[in-house]
Parts: structure tokens; C-alpha cells; sequence
């Protein structure tokens, strides 16, 4: 039977309605390398697709470079481990609302041979003072990531302004958490990493954990909506939608699922008001 020209016609229009409501179907999530390193959002987002049809495409980067990029109305919310910035991000209009979604603490890595001496101990503070006292090498992410930031505020607590007071033993990096492990594996230095890309690390050559239990080490992720009235391309409802599921017992059970060789990465508190 010979095909009609108005039925061609037809599809080729059903086609182009369909596309763009398609294209409507995904949004940008600016979020952390810790995030994107440590495998949750490969286990947790093609659950969130599954459930919703939305895909979620990441930009992994440091917690202040996701701030910013969302800032600039490129991307439509975003996931970060900075809590005083975020606020900012909030208070400063950028974001309409700051929802916890879950934790997991931070570990300062060294090598096995523990130059420092300070292997075991759990008062972070006073292990970064004996590393620079016997200047120990440090390798410190140096990208303004949510990790860079609870680094700083560390040395701080130890009475140290690292910016003023460094030497050689201590060197930047500019890499995220996963890339700054691979090097710091290769120079055997002493490095705060979050708990979650720690665990997920495969080349861990002569690094252990040196510190941890210290409560300064707690480490909190949220998630903000990138404010719609600032910038007209944020995709308001999708990204609530991803906000929703984050937040609800369906994501909360999803991040708390995720393990690796049996142990949990990232603990979910999304109803813990407050943090």
C-alpha cells in the first residue's frame, strides 16, 4: 500500500511535539567529586530515572566550583558538602531552600609509615599541628572543594594559618577528591579525604587511615534548588522532583543501600532538622 504524503507529514509533526517535551525530561545537577568518585550517584540516579524518567547529567567539581557554576544559572540544583557556603548560596538569592540529605565523616589519610607519628589517634587538630611540626608531607586538595574548605577550617582550629605558614612538606593540588588521592598515593603524604571516595579507592598502595573519630570530621551533604526567578533555564519542577526523591524514604533507603564490600558510604538524615 503506497504511504500518503499527509501521513508522512503528520508523523514528522507527532515527532517534533514529542522532542521537546523529551529534552524537558533531564537537568543539570552541579555536585561534588565526592559524590561522582565514590559511585553513589552511579547507583542512586538510574533508580531516581527509573522511578520519574528524568536524567540527571552531573557536574562533578569541587563544592565551591559547583556554587558557582550554579550561580551562573548553570545547572539546576546543586549538591555540595559546604555548609556555610551554601547558606550564603540561600541568603544571597541564588538558591530557594537548603535540604540535608545525608553524611558521612572525613579521615586524614597517611602513609603506613606514619612519619608524623600520629597514626591511631583521634584529635585531628593535634595531628595537624605534629605534621607541621615535623613537617611532614601534606598534600592538600587546593580547589576550593567542600573537603579543601573543612581542610582550612582545620588548620584554623589548630591555631595555623596554613596559607601564611606552609613550606615544602605542603603542596596544592587543584584535582578532585579521586585524582588527589591517586596522587597523593604516589607520594605517600598525609591528606584529608572524605569517608566515601576512601572506602571506594582502589590504589591505596602504602595509605591508611591515620585519624579519625574526631567529631570535627562529621561531614554534611545538601541539596538546593538553583533559583528559577534568577535564572529563567532552571528547570523548576524537574529539579524538585530530584529533590523530592532525595529527600523521601525511597531515596533516603536508596543512599543508605549504597555499600561496598559491605560497608556504607554515605548515612541518610534528610528529617534531622538543624545540620
Amino acid at each position: 500500500m503506497p504511504i500518503r504524503p499527509f501521513s508522512i507529514v503528520s508523523a514528522f509533526v507527532a515527532l517534533l511535539a514529542l522532542a521537546p517535551a523529551q529534552a524537558q525530561q533531564r537537568i543539570v545537577v552541579a555536585s561534588t567529586t565526592s559524590t561522582q568518585d565514590s559511585g553513589l550517584f552511579a547507583h542512586i540516579l538510574p533508580l531516581f530515572k527509573a522511578k520519574t524518567g528524568i536524567e540527571v547529567r552531573v557536574v562533578a567539581q569541587g563544592s565551591g566550583q559547583a556554587l558557582e557554576t550554579a550561580r551562573r544559572g548553570e545547572a539546576d540544583v546543586v549538591f555540595v558538602h559546604a555548609k556555610a557556603e551554601e547558606e550564603k548560596f540561600v541568603a544571597d538569592g541564588h538558591g530557594v531552600r537548603r535540604y540535608p540529605v545525608m553524611y558521612n565523616d572525613f579521615v586524614l589519610i597517611g602513609p603506613n609509615s606514619d612519619p608524623a607519628g600520629i597514626k591511631g589517634t583521634s584529635d585531628v587538630v593535634q595531628a595537624l599541628k605534629t605534621i607541621k611540626a615535623k613537617a611532614a608531607p601534606f598534600m592538600s586538595r587546593g580547589d576550593w572543594s567542600g573537603t579543601h574548605i573543612a581542610e582550612l577550617n582545620l588548620w584554623r582550629a589548630a591555631g595555623i594559618d596554613i596559607e601564611k605558614e606552609n613550606g615544602p612538606w605542603y603542596k596544592e593540588l587543584g584535582q578532585g577528591m579521586g585524582a588527589a588521592l591517586n596522587a597523593d598515593s604516589a607520594a605517600n603524604a598525609y591528606m584529608l579525604s572524605d569517608r566515601g571516595t576512601w572506602i571506594s579507592f582502589k590504589s591505596r598502595g602504602e595509605l591508611g587511615i591515620a585519624v579519625e573519630g574526631d567529631e570535627r570530621l562529621f561531614n554534611q551533604y545538601a541539596v538546593i534548588l538553583v533559583n528559577p526567578l534568577r535564572h529563567r533555564r532552571v528547570n523548576k519542577a524537574l529539579g524538585q522532583a530530584l529533590i523530592d526523591w532525595l529527600v523521601s524514604a525511597k531515596g533516603q533507603t536508596a543512599i543508605a543501600g549504597y555499600k561496598i564490600k559491605g560497608e556504607q558510604l554515605f548515612f541518610p538524615n534528610a528529617n534531622m532538622p538543624g545540620i
